[in-house]
């Protein structure tokens, strides 16, 4: 799912509060019993989401427990808890084991895809000859008028040297387009990074919550989640246009949640895939590790995010223009940054 590194940041930053106010629960027996009783624990004590999804974990219990005297090897003891947490309809969920890794993938695949790989690298945009700077692909599009830059992963580091150099290079544009569509996600701290190009000044764009209790809506007070403007050499302040689609999960979903705040920016293409929970993980008695969202994030009007983000301008991949050559979602936004 490309979030080990979110994954890793959440627990470091979250770890703190979660031993200062949750008890961890007796030790439950290497069996298949005492591993679903482990499981469905953490999640019922645990998982974010349960009452703001309105899943009624309780009778998620009276259908999956009774399944496990069928179950006669890991294998499809693997593949019923798998089920069992698919119902909380969740990408930041997962079961990992020596043998298989669980995932709930419909959050995009049940969505048009609005992306084409093989049209980012026609000679209209990035070509052959495209740059590349700490995993972000970049070109001159439109006769040199629009920068285009495309970051497929927030796992691929870069440095203010590598955003510096883009810039330079998009020096003499009008605008800039950045593309993230497709990037599931990664390292959150490179998402606040990478918004604060285009801040003006310090800017409250999230809120965070975290669990103090066992019970499925206790948490504390919400927390604000700042995005910084770097030094003023380092600042876009041209229109600036992100394209983002359904497989936008995770870290590009606070992406793009902080750059709806920034200014002379503009959100379009389709609604970003979600994952606003941030992840945390936990060990089952047999060794299996379950990953499961643990802290809820908000907008800055305290609005949930894990459904995802909706665009400011929505536009989806025609297939005239595909079959043309042309990107829909790309050329909308040229269109745009030649009228502002």
């Amino acid at each position: 799912m490309n979030h080990r590194l979110f994954s890793l940041f959440a627990a470091a930053l979250l770890t703190p509060l979660f031993t200062a106010c949750l008890e961890e629960p007796e030790p439950f027996a290497n069996t298949k019993e005492g591993n679903f009783e482990a499981l469905w624990h953490i999640v019922d004590t645990r998982y974010c989401y349960l009452d703001y999804k309105q899943v009624n974990w309780d009778s998620v219990y009276e259908v999956y427990h009774p399944r496990l005297d069928t179950i006669h090897s890991d294998v499809a003891l693997f593949d019923l808890f798998a089920s069992m947490l698919n119902t909380l309809k969740d990408g930041h969920v997962n079961l990992y084991s020596s043998f298989d890794i669980s995932r709930y993938w419909k959050w995009f695949l049940d969505y048009p895809s609005n992306f084409d790989t093989e049209l980012l690298h026609t000679d209209r945009y990035l070509g052959e000859d495209y740059r590349m700077a700490g995993g972000i692909d970049y070109a001159l599009i439109d006769g040199g008028k629009v920068g285009y830059l495309y970051y497929g992963s927030f796992l691929d580091e870069f440095t203010d040297e590598n955003i510096r150099r883009i810039f330079q290079t998009f020096a003499s544009c009008d605008g800039l387009i950045v593309d993230i569509r497709n990037n599931g996600g990664g390292s959150i701290a490179l998402a606040e990074k990478l918004a604060s190009y285009f801040m003006q000044e310090k800017t409250l764009t999230e809120y965070m919550n975290h669990k103090t209790g066992d019970g499925h809506s206790a948490f504390s007070k919400p927390v604000a989640v700042y995005t910084s403007a770097s030094i003023p050499d380092m600042r876009w302040e041209k229109p600036v246009v992100v394209l983002a689609n359904r497989h936008s999960f995770s870290a590009t979903n606070s992406f793009v949640c902080r750059m709806k705040l920034a200014p002379n920016a503009i959100i379009m293409g389709d609604r970003t895939g979600g994952g606003g929970g941030m992840p945390l993980s936990n060990e089952l008695p047999n060794g299996w590790m379950v990953r499961f969202s643990a802290c809820p994030m908000f907008d800055a009007n305290m609005q949930h995010t894990e459904w995802g983000l909706d665009p400011d301008v929505s536009v989806m991949l025609d297939s005239t223009d595909r079959a043309n050559g042309f990107d829909t979602l790309i050329e909308t936004a040229i269109d745009w940054i030649g009228a502002h």
